[in-house]
């Protein structure tokens, strides 16, 4: 049978009521679950046969719109909503059209059935990314819509102030990997080596976006990174390129990764919450 993933990504990062009252409303089981207070976020990762991993989303979805007001909210991490992104992701390429139809099933569902605009990314909407949707945040989409430059795929022209937009996407897994920054180093050191590593930048990593950030609650500074092509850049090589700018402290996964994604991985350098997909689906499989 088919397995797919789906990583519903809410803006709430603070609230234990709210992101367990989320992870009940889906409704299957999770795998994982991620809660950053700074960034202000959860991420949750569910496993399902097509079919029925975009109506649990969808459930999650619902609870989440209805706890979380984007009005009131403040957090580093960039959101266009309150379900920011809730991308469905395929393990072996042959799954990648199951992937693509769950996606749009998605998209069309969080429409009819919670009246949220879907933005669709990525393959789906030949290449357009997530960071082009998110810029200028909730008040920059809901502008750029007011003025026609952007319609979405699905559901209504104008955003909800409370529960902004959603953005849907198919792909292979993705790694959200943060590296932490020896002190003295500061949120200029931290967005200095972003800009340095990430794709378009001088050194210029394959499919690896980032962005520098100071967490209050830890006193770090961090270089937040996602990395869209593990098997070309695997995580060793996010670290020695963030290592060549500044001493690294420690890393941090977020959700799950790939078990290739860490091949190579220095032994020095400690990962907290570090699970595999392999792993943890092994876990959940009826022996």
């Amino acid at each position: 049978m088919t397995t797919l993933l789906a990583v519903p990504n809410i803006s709430e990062g603070r609230d234990p009521a709210t992101v367990a009252a989320v992870a009940s409303a889906f409704g299957l089981p999770v795998l994982d679950v991620h809660t950053d207070p700074d960034h202000h976020r959860s991420v949750f990762t569910l496993a399902g046969p097509p079919g029925h991993l975009a109506h649990a989303v969808v459930r999650g979805a619902a609870e989440a719109v209805r706890r979380i007001d984007l009005k009131t909210h403040h957090g580093l991490h960039p959101r266009v909503g309150a379900v920011d992104v809730a991308p469905i992701v395929f393990l072996a390429d042959r799954d990648r059209g199951a992937a693509c139809a769950e996606a749009l099933v998605l998209g069309d569902a969080l429409a009819q059935e919670l009246g949220l605009p879907v933005f669709l990314y990525g393959a789906l909407a030949g290449g357009r990314t997530r960071a082009e949707l998110r810029r200028g945040g909730p008040t920059g989409l809901a502008a750029r819509m007011e003025a026609g430059e952007l319609t979405p795929d699905f559901g209504p022209p104008k955003l909800d102030p409370a529960a902004g937009a959603v953005l849907v996407g198919a792909r292979a897994p993705l790694v959200a990997f943060n590296v932490e920054l020896e002190a003295p180093a500061t949120l200029a050191d931290a967005r200095r080596i972003a800009s340095a590593i990430r794709e378009g930048g001088p050194e210029g990593l394959l499919g690896v976006r980032a962005i520098g950030l100071w967490l209050e609650h830890a006193s770090v500074a961090q270089v937040s990174t996602n990395v869209e092509a593990h098997e070309r850049v695997p995580l060793a090589r996010v670290v020695q390129a963030v290592g060549r700018h500044c001493a690294v402290r420690a890393a941090e996964l977020v959700g799950l990764a790939p078990a290739a994604a860490f091949e190579g991985f220095p032994t020095d350098v400690p990962v907290r919450n570090k699970r595999l997909i392999e792993d943890t689906l092994a876990k959940c499989s009826p022996p």
